[in-house]
């Protein structure tokens, strides 16, 4: 198709523009494919606790959540709104802790999977689900007492199916 003279500048830029938004698509198209998905990571091995109780602790607790939503945690997971974790100083990863509302008697079981507080005075910050559990966000901070529960070692091995025997048929 012939332009007119005129028209011979408009078109050129424009087909450049179209040119290089359908390049740019194409990178960005390029780069997605490229890039590694999240995925979910199963390492984290479950931990499985007992009642039976390993040792105590009693301070003042806080709770975070809203704006660390989405950030990495100190061990290296995401913190997520419907997660019932808590950030202890010392405790090792994954430990299990009930923690109990001394005002109220009200107790939940929670993973350590961060580090903190690091207010003097307050010995664990509990997610905001777990805040919620035990009714402390509208005090902020409240006493409590820490259990660390007993770990139970756990052997993990495929579920397989044997196949019956030709004899045993």
């Amino acid at each position: 198709m012939k332009y007119p003279d005129f028209l011979i500048p408009v078109v050129t830029r424009l087909s450049n523009r179209i040119l290089s938004f359908i390049g740019g698509l194409g990178l960005i198209g390029l780069l997605a494919a490229c890039a590694e998905l999240p995925k979910r990571s199963n390492a984290q091995p479950r931990v499985y606790s007992q009642q039976q109780v390993v040792s105590t602790e009693q301070g003042k607790a806080s709770y975070y959540g809203g704006r660390w939503i989405g950030r990495l945690t100190a061990n290296g997971e995401r913190y997520r709104a419907p997660d019932v974790t808590a950030a202890h100083k010392k405790l090792p990863f994954n430990s299990m802790v009930r923690v109990t509302n001394l005002r109220n008697g009200k107790s939940v079981i929670v993973r350590i999977n961060n580090r903190g507080p690091y207010v003097k005075g307050r010995i664990i910050d509990l997610s905001m689900v777990a805040a919620r559990q035990i009714d402390m966000v509208s005090a902020g901070v409240v006493p409590v007492r820490l259990e660390v529960l007993k770990e139970i070692p756990v052997t993990i091995r495929p579920n397989l199916k044997k196949k019956p025997d030709a004899a045993s048929r």
